[in-house]
């Protein structure tokens, strides 16, 4: 008998112990005659078959003598039979953390206990898993992924090479040579990549598009959104069949996967070379605009700002900050490398913080003209910073969209004459939070406003996967859908 095992090699304790058990049943010998064979006491044989103790590599090639089998045979990663198998998994389940939290007594895995009662237990087990890692999805453990995510993508200035190869691949495969990616060229993408693409009236409510793995479909909806680009929902919903995404463990997974999503949407929408090409041109003759990256590429402006803080200072050696902001004055979405000081909690995250009254994510609901382009410069504790902004529309309500950079830097920028200018001393109270002393005089102790809170804020987060998406909906419309064999 020969062995290639290394030194360093561990096996999992429980599968090893339960393969040594199989063979030594398979060959006839007690628990007392293996121990004698091995010159150890029975019990010490029945830790290690129970998995609780793992022998070292000499002990296990004595056992594997005494057994007549190799070490390979021992260490093999498989359950020696399905009841194996299903006391491995149960074992398992009973030694981590989730059962240990509830504070129960495990169950003695033994002969006398059924298959069926420990597919019961099972069952329990990860049922019990699941509700603790939707629970696990609360408030503050999104705030808290959100904040290390926007870290991570300050990091790396918000530029992600890995993505924009993988546009660049794609649209080289369906011939695009350049400029606004036109809805055809979308469709051969998803014929590319093997999908077809339908229209349905019938789109579950909480999705934006559904995607038929098996069958090769996208299904979406006929009704498109007058706020939103047609072609989105399409290179989303086969984006993250190219970046290889599984199903989300956690909310911090699903935050990541769904800024892959759009990151790579936005260069597909918004190709590299096209984008910076024009953005350099715009540099060197000092006009770079929002609007005329939105219109060159017949994007939405939100998409635009989005890209350029992707290829600002990466491409353009351009510090950058952006925010789209809720009519309330709440952050919806934020990034900065420009050492802006947003507001944040005690998590260091900043959506749903208030924004200052007179920045220009804030001024421009102010303004009457919504059409044309508004700028502003705001003086900060932190610095000059100079910014442009517009209002878009949503359900929700108006938003503002946002980019702006430090001042040394808006020599760059199309409206750097702007006369507009404010002050802010955020995050001093006395700038535009705490009401003047004679309005508070007169009316403090007099008042009572009648929140309109959020139902969001009322919930933890949407349960789920993909939080918010009814699973029985979306499986059931697959199925209503689905081609016949």
């Amino acid at each position: 008998m020969t062995d290639t095992v290394d030194e360093d090699v561990a096996a999992d304790a429980l599968t090893l112990g339960r393969r040594i058990r199989a063979f030594r049943t398979r060959r006839g010998m007690t628990l007392e005659e293996l121990a004698a064979a091995i010159d150890r006491a029975p019990s010490q044989v029945s830790t290690i078959e129970n998995g609780n103790r793992e022998p070292r590599l000499a002990q296990l090639r004595t056992i594997a003598a005494a057994l007549d089998v190799t070490v390979d045979d021992l260490l093999a990663p498989e359950a020696p039979d399905e009841r194996s198998a299903l006391e491995i998994a149960v074992e398992r389940a009973q030694r981590g953390p989730v059962f240990s939290s509830l504070g129960i007594a495990p169950v003695r895995v033994s002969k006398a206990v059924s298959d069926a009662t420990l597919r019961a237990i099972l069952a329990l087990h990860q049922e019990v898993e699941r509700l603790h890692k939707e629970r696990a999805a609360t408030p503050e453990e999104a705030r808290r992924a959100n904040a290390e995510l926007r870290a991570t993508m300050r990091a790396r200035d918000n530029y992600f090479s890995e993505l924009e190869a993988i546009a660049g691949e794609l649209l080289a495969a369906v011939g695009h040579s350049g400029g606004p990616v036109s809805h055809q060229t979308v469709a051969d993408m998803a014929d590319h990549l093997g999908f077809s693409l339908h229209y349905v009236g019938d789109l579950p409510h909480s999705t934006r598009s559904v995607t038929d793995k098996r069958n090769g479909r996208i299904y979406l909806p006929t009704e498109q959104s007058a706020s939103r680009d047609s072609r989105s929902p399409i290179l989303q919903a086969f984006a993250s069949q190219l970046l290889d995404h599984e199903e989300p463990g956690n909310y911090a997974e699903f935050l990541r996967q769904r800024v892959e999503t759009n990151y790579l949407t936005a260069a597909l929408l918004l190709p590299e070379k096209d984008a910076v090409s024009l953005l350099t041109e715009a540099k060197n003759f000092r006009r770079i605009s929002m609007e005329d990256l939105r219109d060159a590429f017949a994007v939405s402006y939100e998409t635009a700002c989005h890209r350029f803080t992707n290829l600002a200072t990466a491409r353009l050696s351009i510090p950058v900050h952006f925010m789209t902001v809720h009519e309330s004055g709440t952050i919806i979405k934020a990034y900065e490398n420009a050492s802006v000081a947003f507001p944040s909690d005690a998590l260091g995250a900043i959506e749903g913080t208030p924004v200052c009254r007179n920045w220009t994510a804030r001024t421009v609901f102010e303004v009457a003209d919504r059409f044309s382009p508004y700028y502003q410069y705001t003086d900060t504790p932190r610095g000059t910073f100079w910014c442009t902004s517009r209002i878009e529309k949503a359900k929700e309500g108006d938003y503002s969209v946002s980019v702006g950079v430090p001042f040394e830097h808006v020599k760059w920028f199309r409206g750097r004459e702007t006369p507009h200018r404010a002050v802010s001393r955020c995050p001093d109270e006395s700038c535009c939070r705490r009401p003047s002393g004679a309005l508070a005089e007169r009316w403090e102790g007099n008042s009572w406003p009648a929140a309109r809170t959020p139902t969001s804020l009322l919930a933890a987060l949407p349960t789920g996967t993909f939080p918010g998406v009814d699973a029985t909906e979306v499986y059931t419309f697959l199925e209503r859908h689905a081609p016949s064999a």
